[in-house]
């Protein structure tokens, strides 16, 4: 984590719950805390629910201490299950308490990472509030390799789950009341699915102000609206009133370090703007908010090849790629069919019709957003699952 961490005060160089205005309009923050106040009595933190005594899965943790406990879902035959890491920091001072998720799909390996480093850079003793990080939720699709339960569900379709359903229901349930329930808020990492890669975004509802002020304080990071997939974890949680934000990165099956070290200092970011580390962070403008999105598909199978890269912004009628047929020769090029920003895309592969192949952030107004969500879908009847939710996965059951 070198070349992050800018600037660490002692404890008389401030008590490091003070935020002052200089501060946060450094790291591109002034609109969460515009004026000098203890973070504690931000807006941002008065809104979350502090830390009070804190036990979790049958454990009491002490103030200053780290602790590493385990979560068993309970779905596996007995002596099979597989217990699930989860590491708790609880600092002296008082805060909220941050939750974050990793690995709810087993492939996306980026979060885990990303969820290891912000853990290890903590000093405990410094640390106001507490953090649950969960590296690997899906530990049985991480050891096979796969995004999925070995049932083939996707697990961020099954929560807050259900006692009495489905295996899949059953882990979601028991995860979401024994360990999300306790947190204030909670960031949940993904990466692009089904050889896709995403650009580093925040996806949040806006709709939330507590929410909204949340993504303010991830640095310059792209933020899209979106309320979530039903059954999403991020949604559920947002519905039983304990804010929460979806931080995307990159693709799947990989470490990549770039997005890493992105999603770190995003998250550090947060944390001290939260005042609870005194890990000062400086780190450019606010990336731009997209309140609407467009997921472009290709209408002609072949082998895909693209002309832009992730990130880039792209014209109305600008070429994105070109899908080839191996064996006739023919090609189809892709037009952007809107102007905005490539905030996703498919891989360079084979793709049939219909393969969503890139994602455009489209500048609209904040008010046209809202009244074209009321009018129809949240993105449109094209759109594929919001958290990058498997197409091929099988119905719920």
């Amino acid at each position: 984590m070198s070349g992050i961490r800018v600037h660490r005060p002692g404890r008389a160089a401030g008590c490091g719950l003070l935020l002052t205005a200089c501060c946060l309009v450094a790291a591109g923050l002034s609109t969460l805390c515009p004026t000098p106040v203890r973070a504690a009595e931000s807006n941002a933190v008065a809104e979350l629910k502090p830390k009070g005594r804190l036990r979790l899965l049958g454990a009491e943790i002490a103030p200053g201490t780290r602790k590493r406990l385990t979560w068993t879902n309970g779905t596996a035959i007995e002596g099979f299950a597989v217990p699930v890491p989860v590491i708790v920091l609880n600092g002296k001072g008082p805060g909220p308490v941050l939750c974050i998720t990793a690995a709810v799909h087993g492939d996306e390996l980026n979060g885990i990472e990303v969820t290891r480093r912000v853990l290890d850079d903590i000093d405990v003793e410094e640390l106001n509030g507490a953090i649950i990080g969960i590296p690997i939720v899906n530990i049985q699709g991480f050891y096979r390799g796969t995004r999925y339960l070995p049932d083939r569900r996707d697990l961020n379709r099954y929560f807050p789950g259900n006692p009495k359903g489905s295996s899949a229901t059953r882990m979601a349930h028991s995860l979401f009341t024994e360990v999300i329930r306790h947190c204030s808020a909670l960031i949940d990492l993904h990466t692009g699915s089904l050889n896709r890669t995403n650009l580093p975004q925040v996806r949040a509802d806006l709709r939330s102000p507590t929410v909204t002020r949340m993504t303010r304080a991830f640095g310059a990071t792209v933020v899209l609206q979106s309320a979530g997939d039903k059954g999403s974890l991020r949604r559920a949680a947002n519905d039983a009133g304990i804010p929460s934000v979806t931080f995307e990165m990159g693709e799947p099956m990989r470490v990549q370090p770039e997005q890493v070290e992105h999603g770190a200092k995003a998250i550090e970011t947060l944390l001290y703007a939260l005042g609870m580390t005194r890990q000062r962070r400086y780190w450019g403008d606010p990336e731009q908010v997209y309140y609407s999105s467009k997921w472009v598909r290709v209408d002609n199978g072949g082998i895909l090849f693209s002309d832009v890269a992730l990130g880039e912004r792209v014209s109305e009628g600008e070429l994105l790629g070109v899908v080839t047929d191996p064996l006739s020769n023919e090609q189809h090029r892709i037009y952007a069919p809107t102007s905005g920003r490539v905030l996703g895309m498919a891989l360079n592969q084979v793709v049939l019709p219909g393969f969503a192949a890139y994602r455009i952030g489209i500048d609209t107004a904040r008010a046209k957003a809202v009244r074209d969500r009321e009018e129809g879908s949240e993105e449109g009847p094209d759109a594929v699952e919001d958290e990058d939710g498997a197409e091929d996965a099988p119905p719920r059951g």
